[in-house]
């Protein structure tokens, strides 16, 4: 199947999920995982996405980020703080001194699906495949989907990056190592 017809099919397979339930139970998972990370990269959701925003109460020691488009790169900014919808819909930060992405300990990345591998089926326009590269090393990526959307392999391009974790409802997944 082709990235688009995938695409297609992830859009239409959400409508038909509970984020809610989903959210409750992965969110937890999520808090473990990114605990002790000082400055943590969160996205704001499209509909039908799943809200990482659940871990401002949960990580209180934690500086959080959202990402705002800027030409063909994504600006980090402080968050919580005044948000407008901006490029594509997504609701962004309007306000803040942005954070250079090497600072970043931790990047919660959004996506349509996700491989057992850990490479994502984004909204096709590489902003996070640009991002994800201007990283340190050491920062861990993690996607945040529910189980329904995570496929044994997706097809991939030369310049997708995959990340290093991925949380589910039911745990989570180290590509390539373990399965929850």
């Amino acid at each position: 199947m082709t990235k688009a017809a995938l695409r297609r099919w992830a859009r239409q397979a959400r409508r038909g999920l509970e984020l809610a339930a989903f959210e409750e139970k992965a969110l937890s998972h999520l808090a473990q995982l990114l605990e002790g990370r000082k400055r943590v990269l969160l996205y704001a959701p499209l509909p039908g996405e799943p809200d990482p925003r659940g871990l401002l109460e949960r990580l209180p020691g934690t500086s959080f980020y959202l990402p705002r488009v800027e030409g063909k790169s994504l600006l980090v900014l402080p968050c919580p703080t005044r948000l407008e919808r901006g490029a594509f819909g997504v609701l962004e930060p309007m306000e803040g001194e942005p954070l250079p992405p090497k600072e970043l300990d931790a990047v919660v990345v959004p996506a349509l699906a996700y491989d057992r591998r850990g490479f994502r089926l984004g909204q096709g326009r590489g902003y996070y495949d640009r991002f994800l590269k201007r990283l340190r090393e050491d920062a861990l990526t993690v996607g945040f989907i529910p189980s329904a959307l995570l496929l044994d392999r997706l097809p991939t391009d030369p310049w997708d990056v995959p990340v290093r974790r991925i949380v589910t409802e039911a745990g989570v997944l180290e590509p390539g190592v373990s399965g929850p």
